[in-house]
């Protein structure tokens, strides 16, 4: 099927068709094929290739949504993502294959179950990807990067409130035009508590971000702007969870929960997925990935014009190679490029907006009933402030168990936490860096295998190892002292970036990760000093690592110490000299 040839509508038959899935499926666990990503990407193939190309596929979406918006458990992505309103018809929905039928029924839908994670897949990264938001994004931004204008001068506001809105129907981000394809009809036929009055639906253009010219940042200590606007795209994807997740109070706000990560219990073949902190919020590791594909995927799309690429090329671009051709366009990078696409005092206004918004369409919300909006102004605040610091700006890090790593032998000694330094190596062989999750976690079991089977250590010895790929491996960890700079294992994190680093530089995402994002994450969550001092290996150690050209960039950066002179390295004697080093690491230098 070429590009030309493909309709919008036919794409967004195929996500209601995943979501409509899950009505006619088992309960979770039961989906006999692995679940990963690229099973994902297959069922949207094979929706693509047997759904017509006519606009029959707008009248069979519309009879799916109906079919599946009966059941749906959020009220903000029914109210945002409704299709028109056409009658539902009897046509049949284009059949999927029974395993792939079965897939969708598992992955469709979210939740947090007992320790286990639903509604998940195993990225090609080695990222968990919940599914249900990413594919509301992308069905948002098929519908156009919609703006929904808060008019809140209609009964449906809640009568405790004591606030009146401007109508903003035509002042709202600088827009005049309103997408021919989105009417006032369009939000009669999504909620009929919901009148014209309420809200109104605009477009924005490619230059405008929601949010930009007008949203100031909320915070408790200052008088907050009431939201006039919300994103579709960020609401269902990020913003309206966010403010769920947050509504329970203050007592949650320093321990959220935000950010679990956890182990399949295999790789190869998928099946169940168990979180590692026993009290996960909903807004798991997995739940932000997907959540954050789907808001970057959607802005995408919303701005990208036609004829838009299938899905199933898309989403194998963005979890592959890139998208267009963009290596900076894909999962791995994730986190960085969220953190460009929304700011903290934009993401504020959305979950605020949000919030105002579920309060029209459920009135008796439990956990909205009777709140002031100054009270939700501090909700959305500390959810924006939560979700940024403590993930959007920390680096991803795959755990132990997602490389497969060999349990730990013997009993490992806890660090007295918070430490003073920060360590830097570099691997020096492997020499290549690695790009790929695959390469790198093969390069950590190699490693660690080095280090138990020819070094005797209990196990890898670095605390955590960067790798080219955009992600952050998992060595000891934070809690456990390591075997990475000989007198001083006890003192600091030992961080190790592969490659050889003696003539060239790592790739700029490693660099952020070492200089910027792990030491900032450390230290507010109290694991490493505030006045933390960064040295390289060879300021401890007889040793070239971390090789000349990393080390004469770390002597630039912040917190590093220049008081400590580096220890001349040990001269090879001329038969070392002719060979490469046997094993991975100079492994005399570092225990």
């Amino acid at each position: 099927m070429s590009f030309g040839n493909w309709k919008p509508t036919v794409v967004v038959q195929g996500i209601l068709w995943i979501l409509y899935g899950l009505l006619l499926q088992p309960e979770p666990g039961t989906a006999t094929l692995p679940l990963l990503m690229d099973s994902v990407i297959q069922a949207l193939a094979e929706l693509e290739q047997k759904a017509p190309a006519t606009e029959a596929g707008r009248s069979a979406a519309a009879w799916l949504l109906s079919a599946q918006g009966s059941g749906t458990h959020s009220p903000l992505r029914h109210f945002l993502l409704e299709g028109k309103g056409l009658n539902t018809t009897d046509l049949d929905p284009p059949s999927l294959s029974p395993e792939l039928r079965g897939l969708m029924g598992e992955v469709a839908r979210h939740s947090v179950q007992d320790g286990k994670e639903y509604g998940v897949v195993l990225a090609p990264d080695g990222s968990t990807v919940a599914v249900e938001p990413l594919l509301a994004g992308l069905w948002a931004g098929l519908q156009g990067h919609r703006i929904i204008n808060l008019s809140l001068e209609s009964s449906a506001t809640p009568p405790d409130t004591g606030v009146t809105f401007p109508d903003l129907a035509d002042t709202s981000l600088g827009l005049s035009d309103a997408s021919p394809d989105v009417t006032s009809a369009d939000v009669r036929a999504v909620s009929p508590n919901v009148s014209t009055k309420d809200l109104d639906v605009g477009v924005t253009s490619p230059e405008v971000r929601p949010g930009s010219p007008d949203v100031q940042a909320s915070s408790p200590d200052t008088k907050a702007k009431l939201p006039t606007a919300v994103d579709s795209v960020l609401v269902v994807t990020l913003a309206g969870d966010l403010g769920l997740n947050f509504l329970q109070g203050p007592q949650t706000w320093n321990h959220s929960g935000v950010g679990t990560e956890g182990c399949w219990d295999q790789l190869s073949v998928p099946r169940t997925f168990t979180l590692l902190g026993p009290e996960a919020s909903p807004l798991t590791t997995a739940f932000l990935n997907g959540a954050l594909d789907g808001a970057l995927l959607g802005d995408y799309l919303s701005r990208t014009p036609g004829p838009r690429p299938p899905l199933s090329h898309l989403l194998s671009q963005y979890y592959g190679a890139g998208v267009a051709g963009d290596p900076g366009f894909r999962s791995n990078f994730r986190r960085h490029n969220g953190a460009a696409l929304t700011s903290a005092p934009t993401l504020t206004q959305q979950v605020w907006g949000a919030l105002i918004l579920l309060q029209r369409l459920e009135p008796a919300h439990p956990r909205l009933q009777g709140m002031s909006q100054e009270e939700l102004a501090q909700v959305a605040t500390h959810a924006s402030k939560e979700f940024t610091e403590a993930f959007l700006e920390c680096p991803a890090i795959h755990p132990r168990c997602r490389w497969g790593a060999a349990p730990y032998q013997g009993r490992p000694t806890p660090l007295k936490l918070p430490l003073g330094f920060l360590f830097v190596h570099h691997t020096y062989l492997p020499a290549p860096p690695c790009t790929s999750f695959k390469r790198c976690a093969a390069d950590m079991r190699s490693m660690q295998r080095f280090h138990q089977q020819t070094q005797g250590w209990a196990d890898i010895g670095y605390s955590f190892v960067v790798g080219s790929d955009g992600y952050v491996y998992e060595g000891r960890g934070w809690h456990w002292v390591g075997a990475h700079t000989l007198g001083h294992n006890s003192r600091g994190f030992g961080v190790s970036l592969i490659g050889n680093y003696t003539a060239e530089l790592p790739s700029e995402a490693a660099l952020r990760a070492v200089r910027d994002e792990l030491p900032r994450c450390a230290v507010r969550a109290g694991l490493l000093r505030p006045d933390y001092a960064l040295l390289g290996h060879r300021q401890l150690v007889r040793t070239e690592c971390p090789g000349d050209r990393l080390f004469n960039l770390l002597s630039t950066w912040p917190h590093f110490d220049k008081n400590v002179k580096p220890r001349t390295a040990r001269r090879a004697s001329s038969r070392s000299k002719r060979r490469p080093p046997p094993m991975i690491l100079l492994s005399t230098d570092l225990q």
